[in-house]
């Protein structure tokens, strides 16, 4: 007998909506022509394209033309952050970014790099334990030569949120008295589902996305460019995308993109609010059913989708393994870092231990997450945690007092 498939890994990607697809399928074979071409094979795709523009525009509450299409998130953070230091002139004292130490891995390894070359000076803002940071700690790392902020705006491991509103409120001030602005970034791919992504209520100049997260397809997304923000592009060739995104456009997943953030303008509100009930069941019943865990991160400030836990005396991977065996599947931590057996980078900036990071669970809800299925995986869950700890618990505890 077949085992009934359970999936609650929502944050490394989703599937694609039915109406995203049927909108997308045309453009494949149909109307393929290529959006910069001047006949109307190509001018029908551009049209497309233009709809999937404006319907982003209308979502993030800016215009057009400041919305560029990459191919997804990571690009679209290298563009932000490349692009602010490719602008900043040659001859000035060298720029100083400030970030955080439990961004994703695409803005983190960036940032490490421009600083291995001596291109960038990065202050790396702690996190507590709440998984949130502190306003008043940016403020203080600000300096003369501060060229870009990049703080993420949900962390796609425990998903807590940070106070982007609140940054982009103190930059406005801070910079009313500088003569190079310093530019504003946020990471909002684990947001745009469930947040206000109003860029000029958070006053943001940058803001990135992925379309897979919101149940549009992968290899696309989009970075907001806000008018009159200093950006080059950092690949050089053509001159799409008001000539900061070189290359021809990948004009299907930009359409299924434009169809995804219109189906999701229309159901937000009510999704998130089913969603949150059931994430908000989730943690109750798993934190009153097994002992010796913890839920990493902030109860409240956290994105309505996301449960992460750390269980003692439990290595995740196993229990990963134990629970896709059983059709159930979940992560733990970024989807990204999955080829690495290091411990998750977001969870020691919270003061974990290793051996207490390697015990965690990342579980992300979705749209089409029923309360069947997550009553079937907390009962699989409780068991499967009992045998490992049985099997493990001992050994486990030798390794890191050897390691020690």
């Amino acid at each position: 007998m077949n085992k009934q498939k359970i999936y609650l890994d929502y944050a490394a990607t989703t599937p694609v909506d039915a109406q995203v697809l049927e909108k997308m399928l045309s453009y494949f074979s149909v109307e393929f022509g290529n959006a910069s071409s001047l006949h109307s094979f190509g001018r029908i795709v551009a049209d497309a394209v233009t709809v999937a523009r404006e319907n982003l525009a209308h979502f993030f509450k800016c215009t057009k033309e400041e919305i560029i299409f990459t191919s997804g998130a990571t690009e679209s953070n290298n563009l932000a952050i490349k692009g602010a230091l490719r602008a900043h002139g040659k001859n000035k004292k060298i720029p100083h970014i400030i970030t955080t130490v439990f961004e994703h891995s695409c803005v983190l390894k960036t940032c490490q790099k421009l600083e291995k070359e001596g291109r960038a000076e990065v202050t790396y803002l702690p996190v507590y334990a709440d998984g949130i940071i502190k306003v008043s700690d940016l403020e203080k790392a600000l300096k003369e030569n501060t060229l870009l902020v990049s703080v993420m705006y949900v962390n796609n491991e425990i998903g807590t949120v940070q106070p982007i509103a609140q940054i982009g409120k103190l930059l406005a001030k801070v910079n009313l008295g500088r003569e190079e602005k310093i530019i504003f970034h946020t990471d909002a791919t684990q947001a745009v589902a469930y947040f206000d992504t109003n860029v000029k209520k958070l006053g943001v100049d940058l803001l990135s996305m992925s379309a897979h997260k919101i149940y549009g397809p992968k290899g696309v997304g989009m970075l907001f460019v806000k008018k009159g923000t200093k950006i080059k592009q950092i690949q050089d060739g053509g001159a799409q995308e008001f000539a900061l995104r070189a290359g021809t456009l990948n004009s299907t997943g930009i359409i299924g993109l434009g169809k995804a953030i219109e189906v999701l303008d229309k159901n937000k509100a009510k999704d998130a609010e089913k969603i949150k009930a059931l994430r908000d069941y989730l943690i109750s019943e798993i934190l009153k059913k097994i002992p010796d865990i913890r839920l990493n991160g902030s109860r409240k400030k956290r994105s309505p989708n996301n449960a992460n836990f750390s269980f003692s005396r439990v290595e995740g991977e196993s229990l990963l393994l134990y629970l896709d065996s059983e059709g159930i599947a979940v992560s733990t931590g970024s989807a990204c870092s999955s080829g690495s057996l290091s411990p998750s980078h977001v969870l020691l900036a919270l003061g974990m231990k290793p051996e207490e990071a390697h015990g965690s669970l990342r579980i992300t809800l979705g749209k089409y997450t029923t309360k069947k299925e997550l009553t079937i995986f907390i009962s699989k869950l409780e068991k499967i945690i009992s045998k490992l700890r049985k099997v493990s618990g001992g050994v486990l505890a030798e390794y890191y007092a050897q390691k020690k």
